[in-house]
């Protein structure tokens, strides 16, 4: 029996681009439904807000993908797949409800910190691998990704858990 070629980290790296790209790509599917349901005006926005950025991240990746002289392609992720259904139940359950906004908030934000953590990883070998050009593109979109899940914290403490509370 052949011995089994041992897998690269550069390897890790485009597995782990490609599950990120599929990510991005679910992302952009589900964030018009979150601005839909959201009731508060300051949440539809920042859902608004984050469809574009995502656009822009799913750019970036791509430019990626060139840099590794590989084709831009997703690999399908689990995670993000439990994540999204799990605010698809969120707007199901409470829809109408006090408490819908909260919810989306909660999801959306167990989303972003599943893409920081991907994005981060991601700069990290980049670094490892000498990618230069990657390593700045990822760094930019793991900025985005940080400064959302800040607005989205924001929007939850400022009014959204209140309004949930109090009702």
């Amino acid at each position: 029996m052949a011995k089994k070629e041992a897998k690269t980290l550069d390897e890790l790296f485009h597995d782990t681009l490609k599950d990120i790209y599929f990510a991005e790509k679910k992302i952009l599917t589900v964030l018009p439904k979150m601005e839909k349901a959201a009731q508060a005006p300051e949440l539809k926005r920042a859902f608004g807000k984050h469809k574009t950025e995502t656009e822009g991240h799913v750019t970036r990746l791509e430019k990626v993908f060139a840099a590794i002289d590989k084709k831009p392609q997703g690999k399908t992720c689990d995670a993000i797949i439990g994540l999204t259904d799990e605010g698809a139940e969120i707007m199901k359950e409470y829809k109408g409800s006090p408490a819908l906004d909260a919810g989306l908030l909660a999801a959306a934000q167990s989303v972003e910190h599943y893409e920081i953590s991907r994005y981060g990883t991601l700069r990290t070998w980049a670094n490892e691998l000498g990618l230069d050009d990657a390593v700045r593109l990822l760094e930019q979109t793991l900025a985005e990704e940080k400064k959302t899940d800040a607005t989205l914290t924001e929007i939850a403490e400022s009014t959204v858990n209140q309004e949930a509370e109090a009702a």
